[in-house]
C-alpha cells in the first residue's frame, strides 16, 4: 500500500494535470514560464547542474552572462516541456502533428521501416520528446516502443505510463517491470517496428563512457547493443522547439564496426551517438534539458544515488 507522502503526491499530480489541461495554453504557458523564472532565480542545485552542463557546450571562455541568460532560457525551455507534457492528451491532432516535416535523414528511416528493418532513434533529453513519439505514432507506419525512466511514487510513474500509451505508446520501464524491457525492444525491431530510446544520460550505473563536448561522460549503451543485437538501424535524432511547434533532425545511420569485440563496437557507436548529439546540442543548446550529472566528473562527485 502507498504511503500518505506517496498518495499526497499523487494527488498533487493529478489535481495540477487536470487544471493545466482546463487552462487556456496561453495561461499555462506563462503560469510555467513564471514558475520557470521563479526557480532560475533561486539557482537550487538542479538550475546550478543545468549550468555545469551547459558550460561544458559553450565552453569555458564564454561570457558569465551568456550562460546565465542560456540557463535561463534552459529553465523555461524545460518547463515548456512539462507544460506541453501535461497538456499533450487535450492537444488538437492538427496542432501535435503539424509544423515543419523532419530534416535530415527521416525518409531513409521509412524506408528502412517498409523494408521490414526496425530503426532505433536514440535521442537526448532534448525539447518534447513525448511530441516526437506521439507524432511518429501517428503516421501509423510501424509500432513506437519507448522505455521511461520509472518514477516515485509508482502511481505518478503509472499515471505518465498511461498518457504515453493514450497518445499511440508503447511503454516499458527501465526497471522493475514483469519483462525485460531489452527482450522485448529486440522483439518488437526484428519485426519491423521503432524503438524510441533516450540515451544521453546513466540512469542505471552500467553506462558507457565517451567523449563529450571535450570530456568523458555516461550514456546508457542500449541504443547499440540492440543495433548490434537485431541488425535494427541506429538513428540519432535531435529535437528542440521551433517557435509554437517543435523541430525534428533525423541523423545519418550509424554504422556498426565491422572488427573488434562486442562491446568495443558497442562503445564505438555510442561515441557516434555522442558527436551526433553534440551537433544537435550545439545548434539548440537551451533545448537540452539536462538537470542532473552527466559528465563523468559530476557524476563521481554526486556519488551513488
Amino acid at each position: 500500500m502507498p504511503g500518505l507522502r506517496d498518495r499526497l503526491t499523487d494527488a498533487g499530480y493529478g489535481l495540477g494535470w487536470s487544471m493545466v489541461c482546463r487552462l487556456p495554453e496561453a495561461w499555462a504557458a506563462r503560469c510555467f514560464q513564471l514558475g520557470a523564472d521563479w526557480a532560475w532565480r533561486r539557482r537550487g542545485p538542479r538550475v546550478q547542474m543545468l549550468e555545469a552542463n551547459l558550460r561544458r557546450v559553450i565552453g569555458a571562455s564564454a561570457p558569465e552572462a551568456r550562460l546565465h541568460e542560456l540557463t535561463r532560457q534552459g529553465m523555461r525551455s524545460y518547463a515548456r516541456y512539462w507544460m506541453e507534457a501535461f497538456r499533450l492528451p487535450v492537444m488538437r491532432r492538427a496542432r501535435l502533428t503539424g509544423g515543419a516535416p523532419p530534416t535530415g535523414h527521416f525518409q531513409d528511416a521509412l524506408d528502412h521501416l517498409a523494408a521490414g528493418r526496425g530503426v532505433i532513434f536514440a535521442l537526448p533529453h532534448m525539447g518534447n520528446y513525448d511530441q516526437a513519439g506521439a507524432w511518429m505514432a501517428a503516421q501509423g507506419v510501424a509500432t513506437v516502443t519507448a522505455v521511461a525512466e520509472r518514477l516515485e511514487p509508482e502511481t505518478v510513474f503509472n499515471r505518465f505510463v498511461a498518457f504515453r500509451e493514450r497518445l499511440g505508446m508503447e511503454v516499458l520501464a527501465t526497471s522493475g517491470g514483469s519483462g525485460n524491457p531489452f527482450g522485448v525492444l529486440a522483439r518488437r525491431l526484428r519485426t519491423g517496428n521503432i524503438a524510441v530510446l533516450v540515451c544521453d544520460r546513466d540512469v542505471t550505473g552500467g553506462g558507457i563512457e565517451v567523449e563529450f563536448f571535450g570530456e568523458k561522460a555516461r550514456m546508457m549503451g542500449g541504443a547499440a547493443a540492440l543495433a548490434l543485437h537485431t541488425g535494427a538501424a541506429l538513428m540519432p535524432v535531435i529535437l528542440w522547439f521551433e517557435g509554437d511547434h517543435w523541430g525534428i533532425h533525423v541523423a545519418e545511420e550509424i554504422r556498426a564496426p565491422e572488427e573488434g569485440s562486442r562491446r568495443e563496437r558497442t562503445v564505438a557507436m555510442m561515441q557516434d551517438v555522442a558527436a551526433a548529439f553534440e551537433t544537435g546540442i550545439r545548434a539548440h543548446p537551451q533545448d537540452w534539458h539536462m538537470l542532473q550529472p552527466v559528465f563523468s566528473d559530476d557524476v563521481d562527485a554526486a556519488g551513488p544515488h
